[in-house]
């Protein structure tokens, strides 16, 4: 992330409350984003211990829709869309021929007949060049870069249900974890979904961008007695490291593969055929020579992103995510090891600027929150 070129960046339909609250806005992926407001680590703390709201109206929204729009969403993702009622989401990957990533996204399924994928920023355009591509001669199945017709909001935090729940008449404690249904928030239609890139409960809101303003300040002046902050993307990052979920461009991307990013989950391993899927069988069966593993610090330092790291004293690869946290107060990272090498406890070394710093692999996620209560 570096600093904003306002005049050239894309703003979210939030841009002008960001700015009103005194958030450090930044570059990223394109657009003018904020990155804090009252400071990282107080807003980590608050969605860890409270609730924090993020604007995430950067993200894409890709719709395919058509009677063979289950066969195209299929095709082109590795998890098992059939599996998928009205009205229930999953996480997957969007894989090339190779069984990398194209993008991770979210499948939601909307009706029978269509879909609706959630997709980084950065590759929004790409990742729609490549669907109309490949599902080009599926039959009836057509996608749409719906992203202009969507603001999104993530509430997330211990907090979050009650504090939305002031403003719907939807019963949230009746929405499952990766589940979503629409109703009225703050008096505007919304789509509302029990997920989140922060390793808390909490929902995502999806509603028409002239509304967007309208939503935020209500869910703000709704949790103002729970103490209920805006988040930037600073928090966003740390709080999805200590639930070691995967960043596009740092754990995953198009050189790394769905197994090696210990994904396996994410596939569909009794579809017929999906992109990459022989690679995929294959490395299932044969194993992979690498994966990603988290680790932590023993030392005092921070290993951070692009660190090299070794593994009895010779170069294995690199921290593709590092940080202090702020909840846990431990330094973590995540990094690709040989797969020989990825057994808890297995001591490896980070060049902290030039200084080799001790750490050793650890189960992942670091960070675990319990159960989503689903009922009252």
């Amino acid at each position: 992330m570096s600093q904003a070129l306002s005049g050239t960046l894309k703003k979210t339909p939030l841009n002008a409350r960001h700015r009103s609250l005194g958030a450090r806005m930044v570059e990223f992926g394109g657009w003018d984003m904020p990155v804090e407001y009252s400071g990282l680590v107080d807003e980590h703390q608050a969605v860890r211990t409270r609730a924090g709201l993020f604007d995430v109206s950067h993200m894409g929204e890709i719709e395919i829709a058509g009677r063979d729009a289950l066969k195209a969403v299929q095709h082109i993702t590795s998890n098992d869309a059939s599996r998928l009622a009205i009205g229930q989401a999953h996480y997957s990957a969007l894989p090339t021929p190779h069984g990398t990533f194209v993008d991770d996204v979210l499948t939601y399924r909307l009706t029978d007949e269509h879909f609706m994928l959630v997709v980084n920023a950065s590759n929004i355009i790409k990742d729609f060049n490549w669907i109309t591509t490949q599902i080009a001669g599926i039959g009836d199945a057509v996608a749409v870069n719906t992203s202009s017709r969507y603001a999104l909001m993530a509430l997330q935090g211990p907090a979050a249900r009650d504090v939305l729940q002031a403003l719907t008449g939807v019963n949230l404690a009746d929405i499952k974890y990766y589940w979503f249904t629409t109703g009225e928030i703050a008096g505007v239609r919304a789509t509302v979904s029990r997920t989140g890139y922060t390793g808390e409960d909490g929902f995502e809101v999806f509603v028409p961008p002239a509304s967007a303003e309208r939503v935020w300040d209500a869910i703000l002046l709704a949790g103002r007695q729970a103490g209920v902050i805006p988040a930037g993307l600073g928090a966003r990052d740390t709080l999805r490291l200590e639930a070691a979920m995967r960043l596009y461009g740092n754990d995953i991307d198009d050189t790394t593969t769905v197994l090696e990013a210990d994904l396996g989950w994410t596939i569909g391993w009794k579809k017929d055929e999906f992109i990459g899927h022989e690679v995929l069988r294959r490395q299932k069966q044969e194993g992979v020579t690498r994966k990603l593993v988290g680790f932590e610090v023993l030392d005092r330092a921070i290993a951070r992103h692009g660190y090299d790291v070794y593994v009895d004293k010779e170069k294995a690869g690199v921290v593709t995510s590092g940080t202090q946290t702020p909840y846990l107060k431990k330094a973590v990272g995540m990094a690709y090891v040989p797969s020989d090498r990825t057994a808890t406890g297995t001591a490896l070394e980070v060049d902290v600027r030039g200084r080799r710093v001790r750490a050793q692999v650890v189960p992942l996620p670091f960070y675990k929150r319990q159960a989503a209560q689903t009922s009252s």
